[in-house]
């Protein structure tokens, strides 16, 4: 296998996988995506690595010096932030690949929700509360089925995790609210989670615009809206003496 399509984690260099970290090392091509990954993962890579930032390349250039390095027998890895499956566009790369018979393997990696909710100290699913996550984006440039919009979403007041939509905080609350989130929800936005200059701003729905004004938090930001934020739960039952499964019998 000469191609590694790789999850560089959140963004300290610290949360990409051993896996990972170990392709990177061993590598003779690196393209990584320039606009979100952080820099500081490249010092795994070894003396004399080619190195390519995507940020500036297009789709068939991607494919092109994939296709190039394995002609020479270099290994090459394709480096996305977080893990490449959500938001990562490596499904037409992969179906480039396809069509060329060119083999690779996906590597997970450490998504920024995750590394989010570690950065507020949360549990996404808490009994009583919520047990559902919702991952989902505000429509952009890049359009959104009319049953996923935020308003459709929002009736389930599950916990959800906006991706990709910080410069249209406003809209994203309009949509929420109007979708059945009540004004005082909680509400967390996270900007660089991991990262030293990790920002995090909380709310309710009803201030949270008005909160971020003066934070200058305008990309690479994660919102989190769920009653989880601020709310008396439910203890779990694993753990409860009065409840028995097949590693522990109940306390009497």
């Amino acid at each position: 296998m000469k191609v590694f399509i790789v999850g560089a984690g959140p963004g300290d260099p610290e949360l990409i996988t051993v896996k990972g970290q170990k392709l990177l090392s061993e590598a003779d091509i690196i393209i990584y995506a320039g606009s979100l990954v952080n820099p500081a993962l490249l010092d795994y890579a070894k003396e004399g690595c080619e190195i390519h930032n995507s940020a500036s390349m297009t789709l068939p250039q991607v494919i092109e010096v994939i296709k190039n390095g394995v002609a020479q027998d270099k290994m090459v890895v394709r480096l996305h932030t977080g893990d490449p499956s959500i938001y990562g566009a490596i499904q037409e790369q992969m179906d480039a690949l396809d069509k060329l018979g060119i083999e690779y393997k996906v590597v997970p990696g450490v998504s920024s929700f995750l590394a989010t909710a570690a950065a507020l100290k949360q549990e996404y699913t808490l009994p009583g509360i919520s047990q559902t996550v919702i991952i989902t984006r505000n429509e952009g440039r890049t359009p959104v089925p009319d049953r996923e919009k935020l308003r459709s979403l929002a009736a389930h007041q599950a916990t959800m995790c906006i991706f990709l939509s910080i410069t249209m905080l406003d809209k994203v609350v309009e949509e929420l609210i109007a979708g059945g989130y009540e004004p005082d929800t909680p509400i967390a936005i996270v900007q660089r989670a991991s990262w030293p200059e990790e920002k995090i701003v909380r709310a309710t729905l009803a201030t949270i615009c008005e909160e971020i004004a003066d934070k200058g938090i305008d990309r690479t930001a994660m919102i989190v809206v769920s009653r989880c934020l601020a709310a008396d739960y439910e203890l779990s039952r694993l753990y409860a003496p009065e409840f028995s499964h097949m590693f522990r019998e109940a306390s009497k």
